[in-house]
């Protein structure tokens, strides 16, 4: 696996080995020496798997309490996935990055404690795994509002979003709860 320069303090890009013949293609989903040789040495207590129709956004979504990292990965389609960082000593505070990640590059994006996490469907359906280092906690769930024009996220929409009912109540960024 190599990683990727270009992102957010703490972001890294995961670009597995892929090896591939005429049956399709093998590659290594999750070894926790991999990673440690790329820094990430989280332990992941649970896995999750969402799907979205094209132009879904989901986020952007972290824990204030019981805060997770994510490893994010996506198995079918592709999305543009969003990360802003929230930990008030960094120097890249309020700012974002954004990937896509797809089943055809076949990238994992890490995401560490301290980060705002979202996501849009770009495919007509997208399978999307990511790995979360903190259980659910619904009490310490935050959201950002997706739209937030201080933070001017460049979702590259095409037409109007669908943002279920609890994203569309997310704070603004000024307001957010962040990490010290």
């Amino acid at each position: 696996m190599s990683k990727t320069a270009g992102l957010l303090g703490g972001l890294l890009v995961v670009e597995p080995r892929v090896f591939r013949d005429a049956r399709g293609f093998f590659l290594e989903s999750f070894s926790e020496r991999t990673m440690a040789s790329h820094g990430i040495s989280a332990r992941f207590v649970q896995d999750n798997h969402s799907y979205s129709v094209r132009n879904v956004i989901r986020g952007l979504h972290y824990q204030i309490r019981q805060p997770q990292g994510k490893l994010v990965y996506v198995v079918a389609g592709e999305i543009l996935d969003v990360a802003v960082d929230l930990r008030r000593p960094s120097p890249s505070f309020g700012q974002w990055s954004a990937i896509r990640l797809s089943a055809e590059n076949k990238k994992f994006l890490w995401i560490p404690v301290g980060f705002a996490h979202g996501f849009r469907a770009l495919s007509d359906g997208a399978h999307v795994l990511y790995k979360v280092t903190d259980f659910y906690a619904p009490q310490s769930e935050r959201t950002l509002t997706w739209n937030d024009p201080d933070l001017a996220i460049d979702w590259q929409l095409e037409g109007e979003p669908i943002v279920s009912e609890k994203d569309q109540q997310g704070v603004a960024f000024r307001d957010a709860e962040t990490f010290d």
